[in-house]
């Protein structure tokens, strides 16, 4: 490659090496390289394009860089955390960047984990620091890069410190006392505090409608403001109503997040909710938080901690959360049993959350607004994917697969009336997709494909691409010399090519 300066290596800064002295091949860089079927000019090309999306523009890295990294080299920051990324995609599994080979520059605790302090001040403060140095992505490469995934004990052990008393926790230690707030005169005032909350609602309707990748930063924008007004003397009232709006939009940033495909930075922006909403005393919240965790963990391949989070969701909110809330999380959990092999618990989750649901018309307090998503056809949703992912996980069951597929059917028939929830509706159709594909009716499946398709290129959704593009890749598999196939492929690669770069 030619050289501008002494003879480094255009984009060297970003895939240098830190040291060449006494290399060895990278035996567990070259095993999983091996095994993800890429070609070192296509690793190339997306360590490319996700350093672009993550406003790391200095990062050029070719084939004989991927040569070199095969060959020994550890390359800089934050290269290992986007291989880590790219390899976690690839096989839906959490593979670090240790497990590669590679060596991770040292982070801060504030930055890089999530072993957090439970106060108030202190999640605050790391509130503004994440979500600033988040919105000066285009500016200075995104922070996110530099995370780490964490799972099994190094996740589960400082999450179930949600439920530990703590010397001052609360609200209260991040405001003034209520007497000395007034005599300042209040910062906010309730219309104030009322537009934030509803702000809130509609920055999760668009979610819902257009996807994670439209209205990220403005989220994660307005959860700066809110940090900001967080460190301005209050009345406790007001900084527990700050506190739950702060836990709202820092889920619904991770969620988004999530959704496009940035997993570490997803995680902070839970864990960081998680912290809110103790500070705020809503334990709901705080078990919903916890339920996203809950989902990402079961896309990441991680159906045993997935199981400790739901579980540490239901226990803390058992005694104050709605029927719709509890539904949910039975759901969760049903989930979480059906992808670790275990029928019997998943089935038994699957009547708890269709049983408490018909208790929610009848619950006497309104759901709070992050959990009205929780619908008919959503309940019927999860609890047809626990089924279907049952099928795959027994070896493509047909017994499962005949169970998850009037189910499905019916989520699909609501989600197709429902105009608020296109995301949803895309997600379902491809899980009917591949509940025909299952029970080998490859034409049913193109069908669902081309409509869930068609929403695909409406909103902005790495996750909606993504599992379409691995059910087109299944039935390729399948039934690759079926017209319907070849033709439902030829549109994936006109309308949803592999190299589109995600928006964040």
């Amino acid at each position: 490659m030619a050289s501008g300066n002494g003879g480094v290596p255009v984009g060297g800064s970003g895939g240098g090496s830190v040291t060449n002295a006494e290399k060895r091949p990278n035996e567990l860089l070259n095993s999983w390289f091996m095994r993800s079927g890429w070609s070192k000019g296509e690793l190339a090309r997306q360590v490319n394009r996700r350093a672009r999306q993550l406003g790391a523009n200095h990062i050029s890295t070719d084939t004989s860089r991927v040569r070199r990294w095969l060959d020994g080299e550890n390359p800089r920051e934050p290269i290992p955390r986007i291989l880590s990324e790219l390899f976690s995609e690839r096989f839906g599994c959490v593979v670090a960047v240790e497990d590669l080979g590679l060596r991770a520059a040292h982070q801060a605790p504030s930055v890089s984990g999530v072993d957090l302090p439970w106060t108030g001040p202190q999640t605050v403060a790391l509130i503004g620091e994440f979500s600033r140095s988040d919105l000066m992505l285009a500016r200075r490469g995104f922070l996110g890069s530099s995370l780490a995934l964490a799972a099994g004990p190094a996740l589960i052990e400082p999450m179930q410190r949600w439920l530990v008393p703590t010397p001052g926790s609360g609200a209260q230690s991040a405001a003034e006392p209520e007497s000395a707030a007034q005599r300042r005169g209040n910062r906010l005032s309730k219309p104030e505090l009322d537009l934030l909350e509803s702000t809130t609602v509609m920055f999760r309707q668009w979610d819902a409608q257009c996807g994670g990748g439209l209205r990220r930063k403005a989220v994660v924008g307005q959860l700066h403001e809110v940090t900001d007004l967080l460190q301005e003397p209050q009345p406790d009232s007001t900084t527990k109503r700050l506190f739950k709006v702060a836990a709202e939009l820092a889920e619904l940033a991770g969620w988004m997040s999530y959704d496009v495909g940035l997993q570490p930075t997803a995680q902070k922006y839970f864990v960081l909710a998680l912290h809110a909403a103790k500070e705020a005393g809503d334990k709901p919240l705080g078990s919903y938080v916890l339920s996203s965790m809950t989902r990402q963990m079961i896309h990441l391949g991680r159906p045993e901690d997935a199981l400790e989070l739901i579980h540490l969701a239901q226990y803390g909110s058992r005694d104050c959360a709605s029927p719709r809330t509890q539904s949910m999380l039975y759901a969760m959990e049903a989930r979480a049993y059906a992808n670790m092999g275990q029928p019997g618990k998943c089935k038994r989750a699957v009547r708890m959350a269709e049983d408490t649901f018909t208790d929610a018309d009848d619950w006497d307090e309104p759901d709070p607004d992050w959990i009205r998503f929780f619908s008919e056809a959503e309940l019927h949703g999860e609890n047809s994917h626990s089924f279907r992912d049952l099928a795959y996980v027994a070896g493509r069951s047909p017994a499962y697969a005949s169970m998850a597929e009037p189910l499905m059917r019916r989520a699909v028939d609501l989600f197709g009336k429902d105009a608020e929830h296109q995301r949803s509706y895309a997600l379902n159709l491809i899980g009917m997709a591949t509940v025909h594909l299952l029970q080998k009716e490859p034409e049913q499946a193109t069908v669902m494909a081309t409509e869930a398709l068609g929403i695909a290129r409406k909103v902005r959704s790495e996750r909606v691409n993504t599992r379409i593009r691995k059910t087109v890749d299944t039935a390729v598999r399948d039934f690759g010399d079926l017209a319907e196939v070849i033709d439902l492929t030829d549109q994936l690669a006109v309308h949803l090519p592999e190299t589109a770069e995600t928006a964040v």
